[in-house]
Parts: C-alpha cells; sequence; structure tokens
C-alpha cells in the first residue's frame, strides 16, 4: 500500500476557533437564505393565486412540490457532499435557489412557477447537510452539539425576513421587483462562501470517490445500523408537527377553526419562529450534558406536543388566546428536538460518510411532514367537500388527530432502535457506552459490519 495514503490527515488549523467560526457563519448565512426562500411562499401565497389564476389546492403544490423535492434529493445530495465537499455543494445550492427565485419572479404561467419552486427546492436541499458537516469537522465533539442548534435556530432568521420585510416589498414593490430584489442576496452569500469556506481544517478532506455497486453498499451498512435509523426516526417524530403548522394548516386552522384575526394568527407563526431561537440551546445544553438521554429528550419533547394538542382539541368551544400561545411554543419546540437526529446518527458514522448519514436522517421530517399534511387534508375534504371555505372547528379537530397515528408510529420505533442502539454499543464499543452514560459525548466512532 502506497505510504502517503495510509498516513494520518495533518491537522492545518486550530478546531473550534476563530477560523471555525468565520466558516460557520459563512455557511449560516446560505442556510438562513435557504429557509427564505423556502419559507417566502407563505405571505405571497394570495398574491400567488391571484398572478397565476390558480385554485387552492394549485397553491398548496407548490409547498408539496418544493417539500418533495428537497426530501426526494437527500440520499443523492449525501452522496455527493462526501465526494465534494461542503463548500461546492453550498455553491451549487445557492446558485440554484437564486436562478430558481429570479425565474419565479419574472414567469406568469403556473406550469413555469411550479418548475421555479421545485429548482428553489433542489438548491435548498443541498444547504443544511452542508452546513452540518461543516460543523462535524471544524468544531470540537462538545461544541458542536451547540452549533448544529444554533444552526438550526438562526436559520429561522429567514422566516423572519420572509413574514415582514418581504411582505412588505411584495406589496410596495409588487411582485417581480420584490422577489428579483430579494434574489440578489444570493450572488452576495456565494462570494461570501467562496471567500471563506474551507472544507476540512486537515491537509485531505476524507472524501470518498465510490463505484456505484460500492456506493449502494455503503449505504446499505450506514442505513443498517440502529443509530441511524434512531436518527432518522426521531426527526420523523419531532420536526412534522411545527412544519405541517407553520407551512400549511396553521393559519387555517387559527382563523377559520379558532376564529382569530389573520394579523393575530400571524403573531402566533411569528412567535412559533421566536420561541424555536429561544430553546434552541436549552435543547443543545440538555443534549450535550446528558449524551446517553437524546432520544429520550425526543420523545419528552412529542409527549408534550401531544398533550397540548389534546388540551387544545377537547377543550369546549374555540381555546382562549393564552393556550395557542402555549400550544405553538410547544409545537416550535420540535424543531430543535428533531436536530438531535443528527447528533444520534453522528454517533457511528465516520466523517466521511456524515453526508449520507444526515441525508437519511433528514429524509424522515420531511416525510412524515408530507404524509401529515395529505392526511390533515384527505379528513378536510371528506368532512367538508365544499372546500376550505366551509371548513370549521369541528372539521380541524377531527383533521388535526392525525397527528397522534404519526407520534404513535414514530415513538414505537424510537424506543425500538434505542434499544437496539445501547445493544450494539455495548457489545461494539462499551467504553464509550458507559462514558456517554456519565456525560461525555461519542462521536464518529465508525460502523462495524454485520
Amino acid at each position: 500500500m502506497d505510504s502517503s495514503a495510509a498516513r494520518e490527515p495533518q491537522l492545518l488549523h486550530d478546531i473550534g476557533r476563530r477560523r471555525a467560526w468565520a466558516i460557520w457563519a459563512a455557511a449560516l448565512s446560505a442556510y438562513v437564505l435557504a429557509i427564505f426562500h423556502r419559507s417566502s411562499l407563505g405571505v405571497a401565497g394570495l398574491l400567488a393565486a391571484d398572478r397565476f389564476d390558480i385554485s387552492a389546492s394549485q397553491l398548496a403544490a407548490f409547498t408539496v412540490l418544493q417539500l418533495l423535492v428537497y426530501a426526494g434529493l437527500q440520499i443523492p445530495v449525501g452522496v455527493l457532499l462526501d465526494r465534494f465537499g461542503s463548500k461546492r455543494m453550498i455553491l451549487a445550492g445557492l446558485a440554484l435557489m437564486t436562478a430558481g427565485q429570479l425565474a419565479f419572479a419574472f414567469t406568469d404561467t403556473f406550469a413555469a412557477a411550479l418548475a421555479a419552486r421545485a429548482v428553489i427546492g433542489a438548491g435548498d436541499a443541498m444547504i443544511f447537510g452542508s452546513v452540518l458537516r461543516l460543523v462535524a469537522v471544524w468544531f470540537l465533539v462538545r461544541q458542536a452539539p451547540m452549533v448544529a442548534q444554533l444552526t438550526g435556530q438562526l436559520g429561522q432568521v429567514g422566516a423572519i425576513v420572509a413574514a415582514t420585510p418581504l411582505s412588505v416589498a411584495l406589496h410596495a414593490l409588487g411582485w417581480t421587483k420584490a422577489f428579483a430584489g430579494f434574489s440578489v442576496a444570493g450572488l452576495v452569500v456565494i462570494v461570501a462562501v467562496a471567500l471563506l469556506v474551507k472544507d476540512s481544517p486537515y491537509d485531505e478532506p476524507g472524501r470518498e470517490a465510490t463505484k456505484l455497486r460500492a456506493l449502494a453498499r455503503s449505504l446499505r451498512v450506514i442505513w443498517s445500523h440502529p443509530t441511524t435509523r434512531l436518527g432518522m426516526w426521531s426527526h420523523f417524530t419531532s420536526q412534522f408537527g411545527a412544519t405541517v403548522f407553520s407551512l400549511l394548516w396553521g393559519f387555517p386552522f387559527l382563523v377559520s377553526g379558532e376564529g382569530l384575526s389573520r394579523g393575530t394568527a400571524s403573531g402566533l407563526l411569528m412567535l412559533m419562529t421566536g420561541w424555536i431561537v429561544l430553546a434552541g440551546p436549552v435543547i443543545g445544553r440538555a443534549v450535550t450534558r446528558h449524551p446517553f438521554r437524546r432520544s429520550q429528550i425526543v420523545l419528552g419533547v412529542v409527549a408534550a406536543s401531544a398533550v397540548a394538542w389534546a388540551v387544545v382539541l377537547l377543550w369546549p368551544g374555540q381555546a382562549p388566546l393564552w393556550l395557542l400561545v402555549v400550544l405553538v411554543c410547544v409545537i416550535a419546540t420540535g424543531g430543535p428536538a428533531s436536530m438531535v437526529g443528527f447528533e444520534l446518527a453522528r454517533t457511528l458514522a465516520p466523517v466521511q460518510a456524515v453526508g449520507r448519514a444526515n441525508g437519511l436522517v433528514n429524509i424522515g421530517g420531511f416525510t412524515a411532514s408530507l404524509l401529515t399534511m395529505w392526511l390533515i387534508g384527505a379528513v378536510l375534504d371528506l368532512r367538508s367537500p365544499a372546500g376550505p371555505s366551509a371548513y370549521d372547528l369541528g372539521d380541524f379537530r377531527v383533521a388535526l388527530s392525525v397527528q397522534y397515528a404519526v407520534w404513535l408510529l414514530g415513538s414505537v420505533q424510537i424506543v425500538r432502535y434505542r434499544r437496539r442502539a445501547i445493544a450494539h454499543m455495548h457489545r461494539h464499543h462499551p467504553d464509550e457506552l458507559d462514558a456517554m452514560r456519565g456525560g461525555t459525548p461519542a462521536v464518529h466512532l465508525g460502523f462495524t459490519e454485520r
């Protein structure tokens, strides 16, 4: 064997120091922009319906298609990420999102607009996993969980920009100028990423160039290990509640079901975003201090969401505002909890496989979101064939109850794979398992063949 291929990579830059934070900040700006593009249609829904002369179901197709593309590309993106590194993937994602948003700004046909949103979804799919990979290699083991949480939560600034400045710009400048103007931000972020981001602090990034058969085998190995599946089911179970509520069904439920004004309903959705930013560091600190209890923390958040929804759905008549405030805050906590899924997968995944492992985990939450969105819509259609204008509180109570089936499925799988993960680590990594019980996190331990 060539001795140069066998040598250990040399550390060129300090991990977790000033350069790491600069790289993270540049990559984070790309993720903020991705969240902005993902959320931008939320405030432009009525204008989009008028511009493209479309129905409510066609309007919903924008969000569904964008999420389908995002979820469907997670494994291919994970493979490309492990092969080409974070910097190239972020730049490619930014280019796609910028092009898609520009096309969305200038088109006036539904088909072309739908294609533009699909391009945005493809670009969005390349960003988050790439940023998490940078966190994994540039920060210390004890820093990484908190930085990952900060990434997820500070990314929500993009949703705030979509909710307020974009809304003002749309009314002041019109559709084309507003969307085209905000798309220019992509060019600025592309320059920042190109100048500041470096894939690894080592002299070689540890990328893999594998043939198709070996690639398929590597995916089977990654998926076969219980920590990967535990991470995926944790993401599946905790993430969908906030996504479904904020992107599609929350606003109609609050306005048509609970009788709130549009302004109050918008305020509650804004509160969700703010609460995510506050809850993220708390979850991150808990995960860092109690690595053995990570999946149990997820189950606790899921249980709190189920209880909060039960109180609201069983409340006689429309729920008081204070209870709805509690509800949206509890729902929002599912966002930070879903980030724990990536930490769980990182336990065994070597650095060279982080992209693929994160891709498998990320599929979970968005699959659950799409499934739940569809189930809620199907129940509403069955109960009220007249359409959205006829939905009432009773319809929403029945439809939103389908979340319990998704929570139950996910929770059973979390418990199942938690037991398998503990048994696996007891056989192959007993010392690291004892260290985790004592509060010391363990990551990148490596997969074992079966």
